[in-house]
């Protein structure tokens, strides 16, 4: 069948698109981890004064004012939903040892635990995985793209910053019709997070945005290849 001017151009069209979707995977690994520092820098001065006149005060005030034992509760009870997220994502990166114990820890911890407040299946000798589907992506040899931070969410990926979304569908939030109680339970979980890293901010010291982006990109390489990274210290 004889291809007329118009169709070679659609097809050559089609083929130079494909072309280049297969050739973005190895354009975004191999550029540099932080291209777009200027933007990144911008946007984690926003997050930083948020963070300083908003949230840490409140989860300063949160932690003043819960007792020990009811913060560690309800931080388990929010690890205990996070399970589903570790469970579905063990599933998809083929890994049916740690399929079993999420779902160990999920049965035992909602039964035993109350809902997961108490954290019965780490005293069993249940230790907690801890996947999402950006490592899903990076298991499957995903590239993770350059550096980028998120608006509120703080440092990311390409990668992991696309991969949010599809989390969201092992998230209670997605499933709760009655507003009021789907914001309370995600403003918890936001505070209960932001007060478990006041800790650790001491650890932080010079130029604050490198020292940050440093560690998350090291911590998603070393979640995403299961711990087995070279030390190049």
């Amino acid at each position: 069948m004889p291809v007329t001017g118009a169709g070679f151009i659609n097809r050559l069209a089609r083929t130079c698109f494909w072309a280049g979707l297969a050739l973005v995977p190895m354009a975004a690994q191999a550029a540099d981890e932080d291209p777009w520092e200027g933007v990144n820098r911008a946007i984690f001065r926003f997050n930083d004064t948020v963070d300083t006149y908003a949230l840490k005060p409140i989860a300063q005030g949160y932690e003043f004012i819960t007792p020990q034992f009811l913060e560690d509760g309800i931080h388990n009870m929010f690890k205990n939903i996070g399970d589903v997220t570790n469970f579905a994502n063990d599933v998809l990166q083929v890994k049916p040892h740690a399929a079993g114990v999420d779902t160990a820890r999920l049965i035992v911890n909602t039964t035993f635990g109350l809902l997961g407040f108490f954290d019965v299946g780490t005293r069993m000798g249940l230790q907690r995985n801890d996947e999402d589907f950006g490592q899903t992506l990076g298991y499957w040899g995903v590239p993770s793209g350059p550096f980028v931070m998120v608006p509120f969410l703080g440092p990311s990926t390409v990668r992991d910053a696309f991969a949010k979304y599809p989390d969201t569908y092992t998230q209670p939030y997605r499933y709760i019709d009655h507003v009021p109680t789907r914001n309370t339970a995600f403003a918890v979980n936001v505070v209960d997070t932001r007060a478990s890293l006041l800790s650790a901010e001491k650890l932080i010291n010079g130029d604050k945005y490198i020292f940050i982006r440093n560690a998350f990109l090291q911590n998603r390489e070393f979640k995403v290849k299961d711990g087995k990274v070279v030390d190049d210290f």
